[in-house]
């Protein structure tokens, strides 16, 4: 549980994949808009990214490296999903379906606009 009052920021794997694709600095936009913060990665986008096609995936899983994994139960948007409520994290997305899910369960989202920076939902 987030008890220490520390603004925890999980990514899920299209947010992994932002900077590679849109030349986005995700550490200084989630700064900018979050300020001090830790950024977690769940298993689940980690198994994600292994499975995927997508050509920046290996990058994508450097990048996750720099970052916390965060042991995740489930799979897929579910399993995110309940990561980022255990913790009450920011989840970022650019998925409009999880991002309205997380909403509606009361968490804080972020997404990227205008394919150039992020913004809060």
């Amino acid at each position: 549980m987030n008890e220490d009052k520390r603004q925890y920021v999980v990514l899920d794997t299209n947010a992994l994949l932002m900077p590679f694709q849109f030349k986005l600095n995700l550490d200084v936009e989630l700064e900018r808009l979050v300020g001090s913060c830790e950024i977690l990665v769940p298993s689940i986008v980690m198994e994600e990214l292994d499975n995927t096609k997508d050509p920046n995936s290996n990058a994508a899983k450097k990048l996750a490296g720099k970052y916390k994994l965060l042991p995740a139960k489930g799979s897929g948007d579910q399993g995110i999903l309940q990561a980022a409520i255990d913790i009450r994290a920011v989840l970022v997305t650019n998925d409009k379906e999880l991002g309205k899910r997380a909403r509606d369960l009361g968490l804080r989202t972020i997404s990227m606009k205008k394919r150039s920076h992020l913004v809060w939902d």
